[in-house]
């Protein structure tokens, strides 16, 4: 195989990929989110055969609809879910940020030797399974818990804290589970900044916080957006830490959307709210991938 083909082979392997694990199934998703709820196997209609006629797709074509996605813009509950989970994700990602960045900093700036101990010891959760960890974080908050226990038997406290089925329980399991996802971001882009130019900043009579803010921060911007990004995005879906750590008062749409698909059955309005998530979340990243490509292109 020539070097042609195999750049060709090398670059078309991704696309694929792409196709595959995400294009196929979400055109899948979607025509779902444009059927009608239906009590059968599966639980919509039309279904699509391979078997049928040309004219039997035409006609099943003619029976899609976007009723689904008037419900779902038009149903509070919804909306509310699709709120709460951004102010829930916006409010962990930024806790998450202002803890990361200086655990990240810390971590570039230690021995070069002790680097892979202290990125070992940020990944070293994931050796523990998911579920386990937020199972664990019920018997740490609950009123009987570890927390209030050490807290009474401090003095801290005269009374047991509520903390377990709130917001507050759903935001500790949120910074606790998905630190490492802002952590490893920083800290490559921390490790490649060039100390030179803070020295330099310092020679010609910047303070260290001056020299953070001007220096180190916008060079380090590129991380601090991964990061924020690899949070944000799988927070607004969470299922897991809100359903075990969250209250009844306590709503995301990831918790909605498994409601719909497995309570409910309801898969048509399940899609919708899928595909409405997708597009609320994978928007952004483009505007800013477009952004980053213009001022790439401005720059050269």
């Amino acid at each position: 195989m020539t070097d042609r083909a195999t750049r060709r082979v090398t670059i078309l392997v991704p696309y694929l990929w792409l196709v595959l694990f995400f294009l196929v199934p979400f055109a899948i998703v979607a025509k779902m989110s444009l059927s009608q709820v239906a009590t059968a196997v599966p639980p919509y209609e039309p279904v699509f055969g391979l078997g049928d006629g040309l004219a039997s797709w035409r006609d099943k074509l003619g029976q899609l609809s976007l009723g689904n996605y008037g419900v779902v813009t038009g149903d509070a509950l919804y909306v509310d879910a699709f709120v709460s989970s951004l102010r829930i994700a916006a409010i962990g990602t930024a806790i998450l940020l202002v803890l990361g960045y200086p655990m990240a900093h810390a971590m570039a700036r230690a021995p070069e030797r002790l680097r892979p101990l202290l990125v070992m010891a940020v990944i070293l959760p994931f050796w523990t399974s998911f579920l386990i960890r937020v199972y664990a974080w019920i018997g740490i908050l609950k009123p009987e818990g570890l927390l209030n226990e050490a807290l009474l038997g401090l003095g801290l406290i005269g009374t047991r804290l509520q903390i377990a089925n709130t917001e507050a329980a759903v935001l500790i399991g949120v910074v606790y589970s998905y630190l490492p996802f802002m952590v490893l971001p920083l800290y490559a882009a921390l490790e490649r900044l060039d100390r030179t130019l803070l020295e330099a900043a310092a020679d010609l009579g910047c303070s260290p916080v001056g020299a953070f803010w001007r220096i180190t921060v916008p060079l380090t911007l590129p991380g601090i957006v991964a990061g924020c990004f690899l949070c944000f995005i799988p927070i607004t879906g969470e299922v897991v830490i809100p359903d075990l750590l969250g209250g009844s008062e306590t709503l995301m749409i990831g918790k909605t959307l498994w409601t719909e698909f497995f309570a409910n059955r309801d898969w048509p309005v399940a899609s919708a709210v899928a595909v409405l998530l997708l597009v609320v979340l994978v928007g952004p990243i483009m505007v800013y991938q477009h952004l980053q490509a213009r001022q790439l292109e401005a720059a050269r």
